[in-house]
């Protein structure tokens, strides 16, 4: 297929630049050989992360951060949080992760939850607890959540995997949920309705007060994934940004995600997954009284988890400190409103709905899938979009470095003069992306399944 051929151009490249592995060498190979192939690769990938040319992806990314998280993984590399008995250290730090997100968060005293691998997990649970909750308080057998478009992938896996039927609902003008489709779309089979705070395409933030209300008045879940905005909101409500209520504060907010590994800055990946109550939590869990192995418990999905990842993170939070985490909102905001006010600045691009600091552009006159590939070929990685064709950046410390707006305003200025002076031209990943849009979405998922299969070929 040539979109899949197009998408296998994209890594040949990069494997063919490193020796080949695909079977277990007969001796092993020292381990200064493997370390300095190792740096190598990293040398290879780094600069651009580093220099601020990738959306999102790495979050704080400051050196100083980077040698402290390693320390910290370092002295908990073997611990395992599935035996609190051999490491209470780890379960020391997922309780504390917790609380003080709750705390963050508005939670109320019966505010509790877990820590998870990232917010995809943290999305699959809290549609799974819903789903349990559901079955054993209402009798619920064919499960329903209602969902805006707009809302992550992860909503869709989770349906897949827990025979949840997932609802789509449409979003506005705005790109924000519609409530009164949300509305029309409940029935007596929907066990949770959910908005983003903000949501991944287009950086906007769904009505969560109305949502709340609906699920209050129906009686049902109301999940706010704040992945993406859970430790920039409260920050950037502190500094005065129009911040509409997302959080706990509501009552008929059940439950949040919050990722601990974008904007709280720990190292990837880990998320926490807080709920309302104890009652609520408990169907996330997992307990077998019965087997031969002994008694087993596990909170999540995963058995054996790294606590190094863990103490990353509760070290993370600790070392920013409320006064860190305002302060890096404040840059990264200031960095988006340049950013914002430049590209108003630039003919023929226009920004999607009224984002704060995930920013989507689109266009009414230009490919704007080429667009983003003139920025790839001067070294940016950015997110493209569908239903809209559009991309968007999500703004990260790194794009607060002194210059890193100005350039980035400066390429994408030249990437629109170079698309507008050459209309036809499609080059790189805009073709693939233009196909995509417009090509059965069977015979998408049959390229990215095969894009998989290539990722794990040798």
């Amino acid at each position: 297929m040539d979109l899949l051929a197009a998408l296998e151009a994209q890594v040949k490249p990069y494997r063919n630049r490193f020796p080949s592995h695909a079977r277990l060498p007969a001796t092993g190979r020292p381990r200064e050989e493997i370390l300095a192939e190792i740096a190598a690769m990293q040398e290879a990938e780094a600069p651009r992360w580093r220099e601020g040319y990738a959306s999102g992806a790495v979050y704080h990314g400051d050196d100083e951060h980077i040698a402290f998280l390693n320390q910290v993984y370092a002295l908990h590399s073997q611990s395992n949080p599935l035996h609190p008995d051999l490491w209470p250290s780890a379960a020391k730090f997922e309780a504390e992760i917790v609380a003080m997100t709750a705390r963050m968060l508005n939670g109320p005293e019966t505010a509790c939850g877990t820590l998870t691998s990232g917010g995809t997990e943290s999305l699959l649970l809290a549609m799974k607890t819903y789903r349990d909750w559901a079955r054993a308080t209402k009798g619920i057998t064919e499960p329903e959540a209602v969902v805006p478009v707009s809302a992550h992938a992860a909503f869709d896996k989770a349906a897949q995997y827990f025979g949840i039927r997932l609802i789509r609902t449409p979003v506005g003008p705005d790109y924000r949920a519609d409530v009164q489709a949300v509305r029309e779309a409940i029935t007596p089979n929907t066990v949770v309705i959910a908005g983003s705070a903000p949501g991944f395409p287009h950086g906007v933030i769904d009505p969560i007060p109305e949502l709340a209300a609906l699920a209050a008045e129906h009686g049902i879940g109301c999940h706010v994934d704040a992945c993406l905005g859970g430790f920039v909101l409260p920050w950037a409500e502190r500094l005065g940004y129009p911040v509409p209520p997302f959080d706990f504060r509501l009552p008929g907010v059940t439950s949040i995600s919050a990722d601990t590994h974008k904007y709280g800055y720990g190292a990837k990946g880990t998320s926490v997954i807080l709920y309302r109550t104890p009652e609520l939590l408990h169907h996330q869990y997992f307990t077998a009284a019965d087997w031969p192995g002994g008694l087993y418990f596990s909170p999540t999905f995963a058995g054996s988890r790294p606590g190094a990842l863990s103490a990353t993170a509760w070290a993370a939070m600790l070392a920013m400190g409320e006064e860190g985490y305002l302060e890096a909102t404040r840059r990264i905001l200031a960095a988006a409103d340049q950013i914002k006010a430049g590209i108003r600045q630039i003919p023929g691009l226009q920004i999607l709905g009224d984002p704060l600091w995930v920013i989507a552009v689109a266009s009414d006159t230009l490919n704007i899938y080429q667009v983003m590939q003139e920025m790839a070929e001067r070294g940016w990685v950015l997110n493209g979009l569908h239903r809209p064709p559009a991309f968007h950046i999500a703004v990260t410390l790194r794009h607060a470095q002194p210059g890193v707006v100005d350039r980035f305003l400066a390429d994408l200025r030249a990437a629109v003069e170079t698309v507008a002076a050459n209309p036809e031209r499609q080059t790189g990943m805009a073709p693939v992306y233009g196909m995509a849009a417009a090509a059965p979405p069977d015979m998408v998922r049959q390229v990215l399944t095969g894009f998989i299969d290539l990722l794990y070929r040798v």
